[in-house]
């Protein structure tokens, strides 16, 4: 797998306009914050600020890991979120 492009989070400042054209770019968003999983669908336009809310950590910052597989967005990380848009598989 090639990675397109890779940024530092910590020195890439988003906000919330550049996290919200980041999603809009996506079919589907994945957020993961601990336990919690949320799975957005971009077609049917969910309110910004339930996107913004799974992908913003607490100072407003794009939440770390942010990957794009093809059409899915995924933020936070899962080790069986990673499997299934990487198309690994279990074990």
């Amino acid at each position: 797998m090639a990675i397109g492009e890779m940024a530092d989070a910590g020195k890439l400042k988003l906000g919330e306009e550049g996290a919200l054209a980041l999603a809009r770019q996506a079919e589907r968003v994945v957020a993961v914050k601990g336990k919690k999983r949320v799975t957005l669908d971009m077609r049917a336009r969910p309110p910004d600020t339930e996107v913004l809310g799974a992908m913003l950590g607490p100072t407003g910052g794009l939440r770390a890991p942010t990957m794009r597989v093809g059409q899915t967005l995924v933020v936070g990380f899962d080790p069986e979120i990673y499997a299934e848009v990487l198309g690994l598989g279990k074990g």
